[in-house]
């Protein structure tokens, strides 16, 4: 199930930062054909590198996209083979307001304009605060989804769209097609990601979520982990390998 699946490197920052090399040697001999980078223009040398020398690709990766210069991290994002370029995070400040909201896609939609160029797409990453956030009782990102140009897909944060009290799996069931990736992790929906846990062993309802949305790449991660993250992340494969998501 390899080929269905990723890691974000997020989880492994203080190694990769440490060892970039190693870390991804490491994450390779777990078991993984695929990393999810954040970073991409400054790491941009370890990738063009380090990706093919492990046997690793990167289909999508993290980088802020709005208010920065575009154009060289879509660049590096194609020179990679990265095909999809994520902005991870847009405070919560920004998601009360109808007119924020509205900005936010306006500079996304601008983003995948400029992506295009380069042959590469844009999404968006949430936390939990976009759910939270009730706009005439829809969801803030669901109203933020709703203006968002069709070149512009979304990975869909599960642990903190759980965290925000939406019901993950019907929200995946109600974005569709939209829905290019998920990040995949568990553990006791705690904001700060403090008890976070593999795969199948807390509270988010994993099995639903991959059934949910069985188009969607999956990226196994971990903001923060209680022991060897490394073998927090080969236990969350594991949960894969036992026919999880068949």
């Amino acid at each position: 199930m390899t080929s269905t699946l990723s890691v974000q490197l997020y989880s492994v920052r203080d190694a990769f930062a440490a060892d970039p090399t190693d870390t991804l040697r490491r994450l390779a001999a777990i078991g993984f054909t695929q990393v999810e980078p954040y970073g991409v223009t400054q790491n941009a040398d370890v990738l063009r590198k380090g990706l093919p020398e492990h046997g690793l690709t990167a289909p999508t990766a993290h980088a802020q996209l709005i208010g920065v210069d575009q154009d060289p991290v879509f660049a590096v994002a194609a020179e990679c083979g990265i095909g999809v370029v994520i902005d991870p995070y847009v405070g919560a400040e920004k998601w009360r307001d109808p007119a924020d909201v509205a900005a936010t896609a306006t500079a996304l939609n601008e983003a995948a304009a400029v992506a295009a160029r380069h042959g590469v797409r844009v999404g968006y990453h949430n936390h939990w605060w976009e759910l939270e956030s009730r706009i005439d009782g829809r969801s803030a990102l669901e109203v933020f989804v709703d203006q968002l140009d069709p070149a512009v897909v979304l990975e869909v944060d599960t642990y903190w769209a759980t965290a925000g009290g939406e019901d993950a799996p019907a929200l995946l069931r109600r974005l569709g097609a939209k829905v290019h990736a998920i990040h995949v992790k568990d553990g006791g929906l705690a904001t700060d990601g403090t008890g976070q846990l593999p795969a199948g062993r807390g509270v988010v309802p994993v099995a639903d979520v991959l059934a949910a949305a069985p188009q969607a790449l999956r990226v196994i991660e971990f903001d923060a982990y209680d022991g060897d993250v490394f073998e927090g992340i080969a236990a969350s494969l594991a949960y894969f390998s036992d026919g999880a998501d068949r």
